[in-house]
């Protein structure tokens, strides 16, 4: 059933973003590389998915995105600050026109009170002009690891084709 949720939704996604001829890159954390996985996974994704990056420590998402350490200190990695970062820097390193990142805590340890098992936050990014929007989220989401992974990488397609609606 999962399976043909993800492939339903990165058909979907890829047909919107072809139709508007617009390019997708994710930069990923708790989900190490799944979001790409499953958009990758339709023939001919290569006209709109270049690349992707799994920044799964705060060194990858310094180096490869240019993620603040002052952020990564001062609100953690999994915070909406971090993955707005993330998203920009994904959307310019790749030259993309819309990117999506995500970071969280997937389990079954690392939680805290403050952030718990479950807490995934996700950024959006896309051009408006020659401006970059913005947009955040953070969700809780309940099970095991693999359930907390699986509704992140279905919460971010979703977004996506949300997002690409608007614009």
């Amino acid at each position: 059933m999962d399976e043909k949720i993800l492939d339903q939704l990165s058909i979907e996604l890829g047909k919107r973003l072809q139709r508007k001829k617009l390019s997708l890159t994710c930069a990923e954390s708790c989900t190490g590389g799944w979001i790409a996985k499953v958009i990758t996974d339709i023939a001919g994704s290569s006209a709109y998915f270049n690349r992707g990056f799994v920044t799964y420590g705060n060194d990858s998402k310094s180096e490869m995105l240019g993620v603040s350490q002052v952020s990564l200190v001062q609100f953690g990695a999994v915070s909406e600050q971090v993955v707005k970062e993330m998203a920009v820097g994904a959307l310019r390193t790749a030259r993309a026109d819309f990117a999506v990142s995500v970071s969280g805590i997937a389990g079954p340890d690392g939680g805290s009170e403050e952030k718990p098992t479950g807490t995934v936050c996700f950024g959006f990014a896309y051009y408006n002009g020659e401006d970059v929007h913005t947009v955040t989220y953070c969700q809780h989401f309940r099970g095991d690891r693999n359930a907390v992974r699986l509704q992140a990488v279905i919460f971010s397609l979703k977004t996506l084709l949300e997002e690409i609606i608007k614009n």
